[in-house]
This record gives structure tokens, sequence and C-alpha cells, in this order.
């Protein structure tokens, strides 16, 4: 049997009831999805439906026993909200939608989602892609960051909001799309080879030196 962990439910402050977020990815919904949340929402009494920090849609306060039968009634993956490993990609509407955008933080962002969403690591993991120098989806506060440029990719490592927040450290620009993939491929995997359990990306750099981080995922 699943423990409520595992079955993505969250403790609320109450103590007796759950949230659960299921996993959308790059918080891109349809009609049909808001729907059938709200219409599970309803059906098992939840207190509120919240939008999350990460582009989710969290319902709150339902009871344990409901849990099974509400992801069965969804029919939706369970989004990585805790745990180490990397969570929801977030992503600005990119040049897909929006006038200022210079590229498509959309299209790179369901791919990162597709790649890495709960993708095990040392520690918790974040991703966020905004499609212009405003960075609206707060690119420089995540342990990868990307930000649209008219010549391509600028990708930021590094970063993290907390109780420590740690503005990221620009590693490159001028990628294309294919490029900013590969090197953040290689990020991954050279973090998830010398980071230390618990340890943040950017604590990591710190640790070991940013120049050395640079030559070895050049």
């Amino acid at each position: 049997m699943l423990k409520l962990g595992e079955k993505g439910a969250i403790p609320q402050r109450d103590n007796e009831t759950y949230a659960i977020a299921p996993h959308i990815p790059c918080g891109v919904v349809t009609p049909e999805l808001l729907r059938k949340i709200a219409d599970v929402a309803e059906k098992y009494n939840a207190q509120a439906i919240k939008i999350t920090g990460a582009t989710r849609l969290a319902i709150v306060g339902l009871k344990e026993e409901d849990i099974d039968n509400v992801w069965g009634d969804l029919g939706l993956n369970k989004g990585a909200a805790v745990g180490l490993c990397v969570r929801s990609i977030r992503a600005c509407p990119g040049n897909t939608f929006c006038k200022l955008g210079k590229q498509d933080a959309l299209g790179i962002g369901m791919k990162l989602d597709k790649k890495y969403h709960g993708f095990e690591l040392p520690g918790k993991f974040k991703m966020a892609v905004s499609g212009c120098r405003l960075s609206c989806a707060e690119s420089w506060v995540r342990d990868v960051g990307l930000i649209g440029q008219k010549d391509g990719w600028a990708l930021t490592i590094g970063g993290n909001v907390g109780t420590n927040p740690r503005i990221g450290e620009k590693l490159t620009e001028g990628l294309d799309d294919k490029a900013v993939l590969d090197a953040i491929d290689k990020v991954v995997i050279y973090y998830q080879e010398n980071a230390k359990k618990g340890e943040r990306l950017g604590k990591m750099i710190e640790r070991l030196g940013i120049e050395g981080f640079k030559a070895a995922v050049s």
C-alpha cells in the first residue's frame, strides 16, 4: 500500500486534511481540464482550489479516505511537489503568445518538463524558462534558468529563493534550442555526480568554485 506522500498528498495546517497538486506541464490547461478539476473538487467537498507558485492547481482540504478516488477521477499524474528531485518547470508564454517574447519559452519548457520532471537528484532542483529579459518566470532565482534574448538563450545557474536566497550566475549565452538543452544536460549530470545529499546547486558551486564548474560543463 502506498504511503500518503507517495500518493502526492500534502498534510494541511489542520492536521486532518490534505492537498494534492496534479502535474500540469508549464501551467498550460484546457477548458476541459479546468472543468474536470472543478467537478472533482466539488464532488469531494474540497475547501479551495489554489494556483500554486509553480503554476499547478492544488486541490486543498481533502479527506484522507478520498485521496485515491480523487486521483482516479482526475486521471492525472501526480506533481513532484516535494522531495529531492526536479520540480515542475516554470515557463512564461514566450513568443508563442507574448509580443515581448524573444524565444519559445513554452516549447523549451515543455521539453524540459518531459525530460526532467520528477528526476531524482541529490537535492531539490528547480528550473524556469523566460522568453525575454523581463524574466517573468523568475529564471534568475532557479537552479537552472533560461532567459530569451534576440540571439538565443542565456543560461543561468545556482539561483534559489527561501531563507538564504541566491541570484544565479550567467553560465553562457547566445545558445540555440539544441545547444541550451545540451548545456542543461551537462549541468544536471555534473550536479548529480558531485552534490552532497540535500545540497542545492548554488551551494555546490560555492563549495567547488564557479570556474571549475564552468570548465566541467563547457
